[in-house]
Protein backbone atom coordinates (compact mmCIF):
# COMPACT_ATOMS: atom_id res chain seq x y z
CA UNK A 1 0.00 0.00 0.00
CA UNK A 2 1.50 3.43 -1.20
CA UNK A 3 0.06 6.54 1.30
CA UNK A 4 -2.03 8.35 -1.49
CA UNK A 5 -3.08 5.05 -2.76
CA UNK A 6 -6.87 6.11 -4.23
CA UNK A 7 -6.16 9.85 -4.87
CA UNK A 8 -6.84 10.37 -8.60
CA UNK A 9 -4.72 13.14 -10.27
CA UNK A 10 -5.65 14.98 -13.80
CA UNK A 11 -2.31 16.23 -15.06
CA UNK A 12 -2.66 19.02 -17.38
CA UNK A 13 1.12 20.58 -16.99
CA UNK A 14 3.75 20.45 -19.39
CA UNK A 15 7.02 22.32 -18.41
CA UNK A 16 9.08 21.40 -15.49
CA UNK A 17 7.34 21.99 -12.45
CA UNK A 18 3.90 20.49 -13.05
CA UNK A 19 5.63 16.92 -14.25
CA UNK A 20 8.00 16.85 -11.49
CA UNK A 21 5.05 17.48 -8.66
CA UNK A 22 3.39 14.66 -10.10
CA UNK A 23 6.45 12.68 -10.00
CA UNK A 24 6.49 13.14 -6.28
CA UNK A 25 2.78 12.53 -6.65
CA UNK A 26 2.66 9.08 -8.40
CA UNK A 27 5.55 7.82 -6.22
CA UNK A 28 3.85 8.47 -3.27
CA UNK A 29 0.71 6.00 -4.86
CA UNK A 30 -1.20 9.10 -6.32
CA UNK A 31 -2.47 7.89 -9.95
CA UNK A 32 -2.00 10.28 -12.34
CA UNK A 33 -3.19 10.51 -15.92
CA UNK A 34 -1.48 13.23 -18.12
CA UNK A 35 -3.56 14.35 -20.52
CA UNK A 36 -1.83 16.06 -23.49
CA UNK A 37 -2.96 17.79 -26.90
CA UNK A 38 -2.91 15.03 -29.54
CA UNK A 39 -0.65 17.96 -31.35
CA UNK A 40 1.87 17.81 -28.51
CA UNK A 41 5.31 17.29 -29.91
CA UNK A 42 6.75 17.39 -26.16
CA UNK A 43 5.82 13.62 -26.07
CA UNK A 44 6.12 12.42 -22.58
CA UNK A 45 8.61 14.84 -21.91
CA UNK A 46 11.52 13.86 -19.32
CA UNK A 47 11.48 9.95 -18.95
CA UNK A 48 12.33 9.27 -15.49
CA UNK A 49 9.23 12.40 -14.58
CA UNK A 50 7.02 10.61 -16.71
CA UNK A 51 6.86 6.74 -14.44
CA UNK A 52 4.01 5.80 -12.43
CA UNK A 53 2.02 7.62 -14.89
CA UNK A 54 -0.84 7.38 -17.20
CA UNK A 55 -1.01 9.23 -20.87
CA UNK A 56 -4.06 9.76 -22.55
CA UNK A 57 -4.64 12.62 -25.62
CA UNK A 58 -7.54 15.38 -25.69
CA UNK A 59 -7.82 18.40 -27.45
CA UNK A 60 -9.76 20.36 -24.31
CA UNK A 61 -9.67 23.53 -27.22
CA UNK A 62 -12.66 20.93 -29.15
CA UNK A 63 -16.16 21.12 -27.05
CA UNK A 64 -16.12 17.20 -27.36
CA UNK A 65 -12.66 17.07 -25.76
CA UNK A 66 -14.20 19.56 -22.92
CA UNK A 67 -16.88 17.21 -22.06
CA UNK A 68 -14.85 14.41 -22.33
CA UNK A 69 -12.65 16.16 -19.55
CA UNK A 70 -15.60 17.01 -17.60
CA UNK A 71 -16.51 13.29 -16.91
CA UNK A 72 -12.65 12.97 -15.98
CA UNK A 73 -13.16 15.39 -13.35
CA UNK A 74 -16.56 14.13 -11.95
CA UNK A 75 -14.00 10.79 -10.72
CA UNK A 76 -11.02 13.23 -10.12
CA UNK A 77 -9.42 14.46 -6.77
CA UNK A 78 -7.05 16.71 -7.64
CA UNK A 79 -6.89 18.65 -11.22
CA UNK A 80 -3.39 19.88 -11.59
CA UNK A 81 -2.11 22.76 -14.37
CA UNK A 82 0.76 25.03 -15.02
CA UNK A 83 -1.21 27.61 -17.37
CA UNK A 84 -0.58 31.52 -17.59
CA UNK A 85 -3.25 32.56 -15.60
CA UNK A 86 -6.68 32.68 -17.53
CA UNK A 87 -6.12 29.97 -19.94
CA UNK A 88 -8.00 27.76 -17.86
CA UNK A 89 -10.76 30.04 -17.64
CA UNK A 90 -11.37 30.93 -21.51
CA UNK A 91 -11.35 26.86 -21.61
CA UNK A 92 -14.07 26.57 -19.58
CA UNK A 93 -11.83 24.50 -17.07
CA UNK A 94 -10.59 26.55 -14.43
CA UNK A 95 -11.06 26.06 -10.71
CA UNK A 96 -14.52 27.68 -10.15
CA UNK A 97 -15.98 25.72 -13.38
CA UNK A 98 -14.89 22.35 -12.36
CA UNK A 99 -15.59 22.54 -8.48
CA UNK A 100 -19.20 23.26 -9.57
CA UNK A 101 -19.13 19.74 -10.84
CA UNK A 102 -17.21 18.18 -8.29
CA UNK A 103 -16.86 20.07 -4.49
CA UNK A 104 -14.24 17.80 -3.63
CA UNK A 105 -11.95 18.70 -6.18
CA UNK A 106 -8.40 20.11 -5.33
CA UNK A 107 -7.14 22.12 -8.61
CA UNK A 108 -3.57 23.36 -8.46
CA UNK A 109 -2.54 26.38 -10.53
CA UNK A 110 1.38 26.41 -10.97
CA UNK A 111 2.41 29.98 -12.23
CA UNK A 112 5.07 32.23 -12.25
CA UNK A 113 3.74 34.91 -10.46
CA UNK A 114 0.16 32.97 -9.28
CA UNK A 115 -3.29 34.26 -10.15
CA UNK A 116 -3.23 37.35 -8.12
CA UNK A 117 -1.47 40.75 -8.05
CA UNK A 118 0.40 43.08 -10.63
CA UNK A 119 2.29 40.65 -12.11
CA UNK A 120 -0.14 37.77 -13.04
CA UNK A 121 0.06 38.23 -16.43
CA UNK A 122 3.69 38.61 -16.88
CA UNK A 123 5.66 35.75 -19.02
CA UNK A 124 9.08 33.87 -16.74
CA UNK A 125 11.42 31.67 -16.34
CA UNK A 126 13.49 30.28 -13.60
CA UNK A 127 15.87 33.36 -13.57
CA UNK A 128 13.28 36.21 -13.34
CA UNK A 129 11.52 34.73 -10.33
CA UNK A 130 15.21 34.03 -8.83
CA UNK A 131 15.93 37.80 -9.61
CA UNK A 132 12.45 39.15 -8.17
CA UNK A 133 13.10 37.26 -5.15
CA UNK A 134 16.07 38.43 -4.71
CA UNK A 135 17.40 35.14 -4.32
CA UNK A 136 19.92 35.77 -7.77
CA UNK A 137 21.44 38.56 -6.25
CA UNK A 138 23.23 36.64 -3.66
CA UNK A 139 24.61 34.12 -5.69
CA UNK A 140 27.88 35.02 -6.81
CA UNK A 141 31.48 36.49 -5.95
CA UNK A 142 31.41 39.92 -4.07
CA UNK A 143 32.22 42.40 -6.65
CA UNK A 144 31.79 40.16 -9.78
CA UNK A 145 27.97 39.70 -11.51
CA UNK A 146 25.06 37.76 -10.03
CA UNK A 147 25.41 33.99 -11.42
CA UNK A 148 22.51 31.80 -12.99
CA UNK A 149 22.40 28.78 -10.79
CA UNK A 150 22.76 25.12 -12.90
CA UNK A 151 19.70 24.25 -10.96
CA UNK A 152 16.25 25.60 -11.38
CA UNK A 153 15.84 26.70 -8.02
CA UNK A 154 12.17 28.35 -8.16
CA UNK A 155 10.81 25.86 -10.92
CA UNK A 156 11.79 22.87 -8.48
CA UNK A 157 12.34 24.31 -4.75
CA UNK A 158 9.82 26.83 -5.08
CA UNK A 159 7.68 25.69 -7.87
CA UNK A 160 7.25 21.82 -7.78
CA UNK A 161 7.62 20.83 -4.05
CA UNK A 162 5.32 23.54 -2.84
CA UNK A 163 2.47 22.52 -5.37
CA UNK A 164 3.12 19.21 -3.90
CA UNK A 165 3.03 20.40 -0.24
CA UNK A 166 -0.16 22.30 -1.09
CA UNK A 167 -2.06 19.34 -2.73
CA UNK A 168 -1.18 17.05 -0.08
CA UNK A 169 -2.49 19.51 2.95
CA UNK A 170 -5.76 20.25 0.70
CA UNK A 171 -6.11 16.18 0.38
CA UNK A 172 -6.26 16.11 4.54
CA UNK A 173 -7.96 19.38 4.90
CA UNK A 174 -10.89 17.47 2.88
CA UNK A 175 -10.71 14.90 5.04
CA UNK A 176 -12.43 17.60 8.01
CA UNK A 177 -14.44 19.71 5.47
CA UNK A 178 -15.68 17.35 2.98
CA UNK A 179 -14.73 19.85 0.41
CA UNK A 180 -12.03 20.44 -1.63
CA UNK A 181 -9.83 24.02 -2.49
CA UNK A 182 -7.56 26.12 -5.14
CA UNK A 183 -4.07 25.42 -4.65
CA UNK A 184 -2.32 28.84 -5.77
CA UNK A 185 1.21 28.35 -6.30
CA UNK A 186 3.78 31.07 -7.48
CA UNK A 187 7.09 30.36 -8.00
CA UNK A 188 8.41 33.86 -6.90
CA UNK A 189 6.42 33.34 -3.73
CA UNK A 190 8.45 30.09 -2.91
CA UNK A 191 12.24 31.80 -4.10
CA UNK A 192 11.09 35.10 -1.40
CA UNK A 193 10.53 32.05 0.90
CA UNK A 194 13.77 30.12 0.18
CA UNK A 195 15.63 33.70 1.13
CA UNK A 196 15.05 33.09 4.56
CA UNK A 197 18.66 33.41 5.54
CA UNK A 198 19.77 36.90 4.04
CA UNK A 199 16.11 38.11 4.69
CA UNK A 200 17.02 36.89 8.65
CA UNK A 201 20.21 38.90 8.47
CA UNK A 202 18.85 42.22 6.82
CA UNK A 203 16.14 41.71 9.70
CA UNK A 204 18.82 41.65 12.08
CA UNK A 205 20.64 45.02 11.16
CA UNK A 206 23.28 44.17 8.85
CA UNK A 207 23.23 44.33 5.10
CA UNK A 208 24.18 41.01 3.18
CA UNK A 209 26.27 40.97 -0.05
CA UNK A 210 26.68 39.14 -2.55
CA UNK A 211 29.95 37.41 -1.90
CA UNK A 212 30.35 38.16 1.30
CA UNK A 213 28.45 36.35 3.36
CA UNK A 214 29.81 33.64 5.53
CA UNK A 215 27.95 31.01 3.60
CA UNK A 216 29.34 32.39 0.24
CA UNK A 217 32.55 31.07 0.26
CA UNK A 218 34.18 34.59 1.36
CA UNK A 219 35.80 32.90 4.04
CA UNK A 220 38.70 29.56 3.85
CA UNK A 221 36.36 27.34 6.31
CA UNK A 222 33.12 27.33 3.86
CA UNK A 223 33.93 27.70 0.52
CA UNK A 224 35.53 25.59 -2.73
CA UNK A 225 39.03 24.53 -3.77
CA UNK A 226 40.84 23.64 -6.71
CA UNK A 227 42.94 20.20 -6.58
CA UNK A 228 46.28 19.21 -8.74
CA UNK A 229 44.10 17.35 -10.98
CA UNK A 230 42.08 20.27 -11.89
CA UNK A 231 39.14 19.26 -10.12
CA UNK A 232 37.36 20.93 -7.17
CA UNK A 233 36.33 20.02 -3.60
CA UNK A 234 34.33 21.34 -0.97
CA UNK A 235 35.19 22.73 2.43
CA UNK A 236 31.95 23.25 5.13
CA UNK A 237 33.71 23.51 8.27
CA UNK A 238 31.74 26.63 9.29
CA UNK A 239 31.75 25.23 13.61
CA UNK A 240 34.46 26.31 15.06
CA UNK A 241 35.08 22.41 15.72
CA UNK A 242 34.81 20.95 12.24
CA UNK A 243 37.30 24.43 11.81
CA UNK A 244 39.94 23.62 14.58
CA UNK A 245 40.03 19.56 13.18
CA UNK A 246 40.59 20.64 9.64
CA UNK A 247 43.66 23.66 11.01
CA UNK A 248 45.51 21.22 12.82
CA UNK A 249 45.67 18.53 10.18
CA UNK A 250 47.13 21.25 7.77
CA UNK A 251 49.41 22.07 10.55
CA UNK A 252 47.88 25.66 11.41
CA UNK A 253 46.85 26.01 15.02
CA UNK A 254 47.39 29.71 14.39
CA UNK A 255 44.29 29.99 12.60
CA UNK A 256 41.85 28.35 14.52
CA UNK A 257 40.92 31.86 16.51
CA UNK A 258 41.02 33.88 13.30
CA UNK A 259 37.89 31.93 11.21
CA UNK A 260 36.57 35.23 10.36
CA UNK A 261 39.05 37.51 11.00
CA UNK A 262 39.21 39.54 7.36
CA UNK A 263 42.51 40.94 8.83
CA UNK A 264 44.15 37.18 7.85
CA UNK A 265 41.44 35.97 5.47
CA UNK A 266 43.58 36.20 2.36
CA UNK A 267 46.43 34.50 3.81
CA UNK A 268 44.43 31.54 4.58
CA UNK A 269 42.77 31.71 1.74
CA UNK A 270 46.29 31.76 0.40
CA UNK A 271 47.45 28.54 2.52
CA UNK A 272 44.47 26.22 1.85
CA UNK A 273 44.40 26.87 -1.65
CA UNK A 274 47.68 26.24 -1.90
CA UNK A 275 47.77 22.39 -0.23
CA UNK A 276 44.98 21.90 -1.90
CA UNK A 277 46.34 22.23 -5.23
CA UNK A 278 49.39 19.81 -3.81
CA UNK A 279 47.33 16.55 -4.55
CA UNK A 280 44.70 14.93 -6.74
CA UNK A 281 40.66 15.09 -5.79
CA UNK A 282 41.18 11.27 -5.59
CA UNK A 283 44.09 12.07 -2.88
CA UNK A 284 42.05 14.17 -1.21
CA UNK A 285 38.94 12.21 -0.88
CA UNK A 286 41.67 9.32 0.77
CA UNK A 287 43.01 11.44 3.34
CA UNK A 288 40.16 13.81 4.46
CA UNK A 289 37.03 12.18 3.10
CA UNK A 290 35.90 10.13 7.01
CA UNK A 291 37.43 13.38 8.85
CA UNK A 292 34.94 15.79 10.98
CA UNK A 293 35.58 18.46 8.79
CA UNK A 294 32.26 18.80 6.35
CA UNK A 295 34.28 17.49 3.19
CA UNK A 296 33.45 16.30 -0.14
CA UNK A 297 33.80 16.15 -3.71
CA UNK A 298 32.56 18.40 -6.47
CA UNK A 299 31.51 15.40 -8.81
CA UNK A 300 30.89 14.59 -12.21
CA UNK A 301 26.92 13.35 -13.03
CA UNK A 302 29.15 9.72 -13.99
CA UNK A 303 31.02 9.65 -10.52
CA UNK A 304 27.21 10.33 -9.20
CA UNK A 305 25.85 7.37 -10.47
CA UNK A 306 28.73 5.12 -8.92
CA UNK A 307 28.43 7.16 -6.06
CA UNK A 308 28.26 4.67 -3.21
CA UNK A 309 25.66 6.79 -1.04
CA UNK A 310 23.68 7.14 -3.80
CA UNK A 311 23.28 3.70 -4.85
CA UNK A 312 22.84 2.90 -1.00
CA UNK A 313 19.90 5.07 -0.97
CA UNK A 314 18.56 4.24 -4.75
CA UNK A 315 18.21 7.31 -5.74
CA UNK A 316 20.28 6.82 -9.26
CA UNK A 317 20.75 4.17 -11.81
CA UNK A 318 20.91 3.47 -15.61
CA UNK A 319 17.98 0.72 -16.53
CA UNK A 320 16.08 -0.66 -19.16
CA UNK A 321 14.29 2.41 -19.52
CA UNK A 322 17.22 4.43 -19.23
CA UNK A 323 18.04 6.89 -16.41
CA UNK A 324 16.25 5.75 -13.38
CA UNK A 325 15.75 8.54 -10.38
CA UNK A 326 14.15 7.24 -7.14
CA UNK A 327 12.64 9.01 -4.62
CA UNK A 328 14.22 10.91 -2.10
CA UNK A 329 11.13 10.50 0.13
CA UNK A 330 12.11 7.64 2.41
CA UNK A 331 8.97 6.27 4.85
CA UNK A 332 9.36 3.40 6.42
CA UNK A 333 5.74 1.27 5.84
CA UNK A 334 4.65 2.42 2.89
CA UNK A 335 7.69 3.14 1.02
CA UNK A 336 7.83 5.72 -2.37
CA UNK A 337 9.50 5.50 -5.47
CA UNK A 338 9.04 3.97 -9.37
CA UNK A 339 6.41 0.94 -9.83
CA UNK A 340 5.16 1.19 -13.94
CA UNK A 341 7.85 2.63 -16.44
CA UNK A 342 7.21 5.95 -18.46
CA UNK A 343 4.47 5.76 -21.10
CA UNK A 344 4.49 5.93 -24.71
CA UNK A 345 2.44 8.94 -25.49
CA UNK A 346 -1.11 8.61 -25.72
CA UNK A 347 -1.23 5.32 -24.62
CA UNK A 348 -3.72 4.88 -22.24
CA UNK A 349 -6.12 7.29 -24.62
CA UNK A 350 -8.63 4.17 -25.41
CA UNK A 351 -8.72 2.67 -22.51
CA UNK A 352 -9.70 5.68 -20.45
CA UNK A 353 -12.36 6.41 -22.95
CA UNK A 354 -13.89 2.81 -22.82
CA UNK A 355 -13.70 2.79 -19.09
CA UNK A 356 -16.13 5.68 -19.95
CA UNK A 357 -18.57 4.25 -22.29
CA UNK A 358 -16.99 5.04 -25.37
CA UNK A 359 -16.91 1.99 -28.55
CA UNK A 360 -14.27 1.36 -31.21
CA UNK A 361 -16.58 3.09 -33.75
CA UNK A 362 -16.84 6.32 -31.40
CA UNK A 363 -12.92 6.30 -30.19
CA UNK A 364 -12.32 5.84 -34.08
CA UNK A 365 -14.43 9.04 -34.72
CA UNK A 366 -13.05 10.73 -31.84
CA UNK A 367 -9.88 10.61 -33.10
CA UNK A 368 -10.51 11.03 -37.16
CA UNK A 369 -11.93 14.35 -35.65
CA UNK A 370 -8.56 14.81 -34.07
CA UNK A 371 -10.48 14.90 -30.31
CA UNK A 372 -8.30 12.55 -28.98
Amino acid sequence: MTPLHGLKLLDLSRQLPGPFCSTLLGDLGMDVLVVTSPTDTFGMGIPFLARNKRSMTLNLKSAEGRAIFLRLVDEADVVLEGFRPGVTTRLGIDYAALSARNPRLIYCAISGYGQTGPYRDRVGHDVNYLGFAGVLNFIGEQGGPPIIPGVQIADIGAGSLMAALGIVSAVVARQHTGRGQMVDIAMMDGAVFWNVYHLLMHQLGQNPQRGAMQLTGRFPCYTVYETSDGRWLTVGAYESHFWATLCRHFGRPDFIDTQFDEGRREEMLAFFRDRFRQKSLADWVAELGDMEICFGPVSTLDEVYDDPQVRHRGMLARGAHGVQLGSPIKLSDTPAGPRTPPPLFGQDTDAELTRLGFDAAAIARLREAGTI
